[in-house]
C-alpha cells in the first residue's frame, strides 16, 4: 500500500530528494519559498496535458512534458534528449487526482460524440480512432500507474533520480507517493 506525503519542508522528502531540483520544485509550489534564478533547467517534469494543473516555478527552472497521464512511454525521446542534450538528472513524474486517462472506455461515447461535434468526423470513424488507441493510452489507476512509470524509466536511466509525485487538483498541492510499504 502507498501513502501520499504532503511536502511542506525539506525532511519531508525522503533523504536521497533532498538539495536535489525534486525538493525546490515542492517547496516553490506547495510552499511558495521565493523563486532563485536559472540560467538552465536541471529538471524534466513529465506531467499529465490537463489544464487543471499550474505549477508555480521560476522561469527556466525545468522542462516539461506533458502527455495524458503522465504517461512518458510514447515520449522517450524527449527524455532522451533532456537527458542527454539538456543534461538534467532529475526527474519528476507527476500524475495527478481526477485523470481523464482513468477508465477511458467510460468515455468512449463523449469521445466519439465530441470527435463528430468539434471535429467533423463520421462516427464510424471516431469510434475506429478510439478502439485503435484507447488502451495505449489507459493508465489505469493514477497512482499506480506513476509507481510502475516511475520503476520503468529507472530500469531504463540508471543514473536518474526519479520522484513519483501525484498532484491533487482538490487541493493544487503536490505530494510524494511514497511506496516503501507496499
Amino acid at each position: 500500500m502507498h501513502r501520499l506525503v504532503l511536502i511542506k519542508k525539506k525532511d519531508d522528502l525522503p533523504q536521497e530528494f533532498q538539495d536535489t531540483p525534486i525538493q525546490d520544485l515542492l517547496l516553490y509550489h506547495n510552499v511558495k519559498v521565493p523563486h532563485k534564478n536559472y540560467e538552465q533547467a536541471d529538471l524534466l517534469i513529465g506531467m499529465c496535458m490537463d489544464n487543471r494543473k499550474t505549477l508555480n516555478i521560476p522561469e527556466n527552472f525545468a522542462f516539461i512534458i506533458r502527455a495524458g497521464g503522465a504517461n512518458l512511454r510514447y515520449s522517450e525521446f524527449k527524455v532522451s534528449y533532456a537527458i542527454a542534450v539538456g543534461g538534467v538528472k532529475h526527474i519528476a513524474l507527476m500524475g495527478h487526482t481526477q485523470c481523464g486517462m482513468v477508465n477511458l472506455n467510460s468515455r468512449k461515447e463523449q469521445f466519439v460524440q465530441g470527435l463528430c461535434d468539434h471535429a467533423g468526423w463520421d462516427a464510424k470513424e471516431a469510434e475506429e480512432h478510439f478502439l485503435k488507441y484507447s488502451s495505449k493510452f489507459e493508465i489505469g489507476n493514477e497512482i499506480d500507474f506513476i509507481l510502475s512509470e516511475t520503476e520503468r524509466l529507472s530500469e531504463k536511466y540508471p543514473k536518474i533520480k526519479i520522484a513519483p509525485l501525484l498532484y491533487k487538483v482538490e487541493d493544487n498541492l503536490i505530494y510524494w507517493i511514497d511506496s516503501s510499504s507496499s
